[in-house]
C-alpha cells in the first residue's frame, strides 16, 4: 500500500468542521483518489486517451492547473464533446482492469474495517469498475461493503448515491459521503446529504474548499476519528 498523505498533511492543519450529530445510518465511499492512490495512472493514460479519442493533450502544467477546475470547463478547454464521454470511459475502465492492483492510502483498510466493525454500513460509488475496486480492497473487507454501485458517468453519482440509499433504506440527513473532487460535494449536495472532502486526491485543496463542503480533511487520521465518532 502506498503512503496516506496522513502525516505530512499536518503542516495545513485540518480543516474539519464539527461533528457528526449521530451515528450514520450510511457512509459513501468513493474509490480513486480516495480510498486508492490511482490519480498516477490516469495521468499515464491520458496520452493514450487524446490520440484514440482525438482531444488536445495538455501540458504537466496545464493538468495541475485543470485539477482545480469542474469537469465541464476541462472538457472545453481540452476540446471533448459530451458524447465522447462514454466512450473515453469505457476505454479508460478497460485499461484499469487490466492493469496491477491500485495502491490503497496507507490507513483505508483499517479506515473501513474500523467503521464496519462500529456497525456503520460503509458503500462504495466509484466511476471506476467493482471489480477493479474489489480487487484493491481485498476479499476479506469487500465482502463487508454494504452496497456497491460502480460505473458511474462524469456526472452520474447523485444517481448512484440515490440508489444505494434506496437500497439499504439510509436517512439522507444521516447519510456522509466521502470524495476527493468538486463533483463529488456537488453530488452529494444534490441529493440532500453531507459531504466530506479529502485533500489527498485530485482536486488540490482550495479548490474544495472553494466548493463549500460540509467537512474537509487534509489528514486521515481525523477522518478516521471523525467518521468512527
Amino acid at each position: 500500500m502506498k503512503g496516506f498523505p496522513w502525516v505530512a498533511a499536518y503542516a495545513f492543519g485540518c480543516w474539519n468542521f464539527g461533528k457528526p450529530k449521530m451515528k450514520p445510518d450510511l457512509i459513501i465511499f468513493d474509490f480513486d483518489g480516495t480510498l486508492a492512490d490511482s490519480v498516477g495512472f490516469f495521468r499515464e493514460l491520458l496520452p493514450e486517451l487524446s490520440q484514440k479519442f482525438r482531444f488536445r493533450m495538455p501540458s504537466f502544467e496545464e493538468q495541475e492547473a485543470m485539477r482545480g477546475h469542474p469537469p465541464r470547463e476541462v472538457m472545453q478547454a481540452l476540446g471533448i464533446p459530451g458524447w465522447k464521454l462514454p466512450f473515453i470511459a469505457v476505454h479508460a475502465r478497460k485499461r484499469a482492469k487490466a492493469a496491477e492492483t491500485f495502491p490503497l492510502f496507507e490507513g483505508t483498510l483499517d479506515l473501513l474495517d474500523t467503521l464496519m466493525a462500529k456497525g456503520i454500513p460503509v458503500a462504495v460509488v466509484s466511476s471506476n469498475s467493482e471489480a477493479v475496486v474489489r480487487r484493491a480492497l481485498g476479499p476479506e473487507i469487500s465482502s463487508r461493503i454494504s452496497a456497491w454501485s460502480c460505473g458511474a458517468g462524469m456526472f452520474g453519482k447523485a444517481k448512484h448515491f440515490r440508489d444505494v440509499m434506496k437500497r439499504l433504506k439510509a436517512d439522507p440527513a444521516r447519510t456522509l459521503a466521502v470524495g476527493d473532487e468538486i463533483r463529488d460535494i456537488d453530488a452529494a449536495r444534490e441529493v440532500g446529504i453531507r459531504c466530506v472532502a479529502v485533500s489527498w486526491g485530485f482536486a488540490p485543496r482550495e479548490a474544495l474548499s472553494a466548493a463549500q463542503p460540509d467537512h474537509a480533511f487534509d489528514c486521515g487520521e481525523d477522518l478516521k476519528a471523525f467518521l468512527a465518532g
